[in-house]
């Protein structure tokens, strides 16, 4: 029997009725044999999430603030989806121990992680599955780095061979039993770290959406589902602003090979996105996986005359930014002329020395600042090597009158990057888009 490990965001944990929903989903097939669940999401625009508010009590508890009124909203919550289920575990008994340990000054971390955990307990109760505590098999170090070799035999040897068990997501703890929180988003890595320590055959990531779209649908009206994408295009996107996925939740699987399926929780029915090694082959070679893209760029363009013959030239731009701490995009060079792309947050308040340094340390005849960019990633596995890719891709932004300021041919032949100003950038993805849809 193949075992598959089922996360569960918040929008799939929001209430009762979508308690109910898990419950069908999991009792829908006996493969379905972990579970990862979330804190519970909003209920509608009006609600705060769980782990928001988790984080307020602590906040105001720890300047010696009262904190019960936010935490009666919480408590509301859960107690009113364990009353609507009908569930046996007195749950106030543990909201009690979580507000004690918030007013005796718990961390941030520990106060953020009891959305999953009061989460957890629950749906353990509901659907009948064993409980067993992240803060027990998921490891961090002392200085709160995940370690996930410790992390995976942990894992292994405490429930792998198990049926029907349930970790909650988003925290562990350190070597002393301190709770450890991942970034926001973490579940996504949680699932992904039992996926692999339990040896899944599929690890499964329900959320609100039927998996990956073509574009952003609130650039590009009814694009289409993405049905398979491989891990390394699903990197490109994900680093270029698609998000279903936390970034950090795609390596623990690959390294093991084991597909992520991204399924809707309000529609089961639906496929979803498959996501697979890179040597499954993944989309066809020519056709287009998706685009992505991000505004919010600077272009530093240096000048110097006969600069490809001097050796250390870009050692000495890339030693600038990194004394700021600046982490830099792309480099697009020419023979004489080099550009560096990165944030323009990154450049907030530094401008000015920044290009005075670059203008010292390499001896540049110029060194000039243009804002307003935007990157558009076009993905596809193999795409840059099919005949007249870029030509249908430059010539769709032609015809929508979109200049491009900069072209970056990713080495993987993967991506085609483009760089256009931040007003045209919802223009230019629609064409693309338009362009390669079929």
């Amino acid at each position: 029997m193949k075992v598959k490990v089922a996360k569960f965001g918040g929008s799939s944990l929001a209430d009762a009725a979508q308690f109910r929903k898990v419950k069908a989903i999991m009792d829908a097939d006996p493969q379905r044999i972990f579970l990862v669940p979330s804190a519970p999401g909003k209920r509608s625009y009006k609600d705060e999430k769980i782990t928001d508010l988790l984080y307020k009590c602590q906040k105001l508890a720890a300047v010696g603030e009262h904190f019960e009124e936010i935490f009666d909203v919480i408590a509301e919550r859960y107690i009113e989806i364990a009353h609507e289920l009908e569930l046996e575990i007195d749950i106030r008994k543990h909201l009690q121990i979580v507000w004690s340990k918030i007013k005796n000054g718990a961390s941030a971390d520990y106060a953020a992680s009891r959305g999953e955990y009061l989460s957890g307990l629950l749906l353990a109760d509901y659907i009948g599955f064993e409980f067993v505590d992240a803060a027990t098999i998921v490891r961090f170090d002392e200085n709160g780095k995940f370690d996930s070799e410790v992390t995976q035999m942990l894992v292994s040897e405490a429930i792998g061979g198990k049926k029907n068990v349930l970790v909650p997501g988003f925290y562990g703890a350190k070597p002393n039993g301190e709770i450890k929180v991942f970034p926001r988003g973490g579940s996504d890595i949680s699932g992904a770290v039992i996926a692999r320590g339990v040896h899944a055959d599929v690890y499964e990531n329900w959320t609100d959406v039927s998996g990956f779209l073509m574009a952003d649908p609130r650039i590009v009206k009814d694009p289409k589902p993405i049905r398979i994408v491989t891990y390394s295009e699903l990197r490109e996107l994900a680093y270029m602003g698609a998000t279903v996925l936390h970034e950090d939740s795609i390596f623990p699987v690959r390294q093991a090979c084991i597909p992520i399926n991204v399924r809707n929780t309000n529609m089961p029915e639906e496929p979803g996105t498959m996501i697979v090694p890179d040597t499954d082959g993944g989309s066809s070679g020519g056709r287009l996986t998706g685009i992505a893209g991000r505004k919010g760029f600077t272009v530093i363009a240096i000048a110097k005359d006969n600069m490809h013959n001097e050796i250390g030239f870009g050692f000495k731009v890339l030693e600038v930014l990194k004394n700021h701490g600046i982490s830099f995009e792309h480099i697009p060079t020419g023979i004489d002329t080099m550009s560096v792309i990165l944030a323009e947050k990154e450049m907030e308040g530094r401008r000015k020395q920044i290009v005075d340094e670059l203008l010292l340390e390499t001896g540049a005849d110029s060194v000039e600042l243009h804002d307003d960019l935007a990157l558009i990633a076009t993905v596809g596995r193999g795409m840059v090597r099919y005949v007249g890719t870029s030509a249908k891709l430059f010539s769709a932004l032609a015809d929508n009158n979109v200049n491009i300021r900069m072209i970056d041919q990713g080495s993987s032949e993967m991506n085609i990057i483009v760089g256009v100003e931040n007003d045209e950038f919802d223009r230019a993805v629609c064409a693309i888009y338009e362009a390669f849809k079929d």
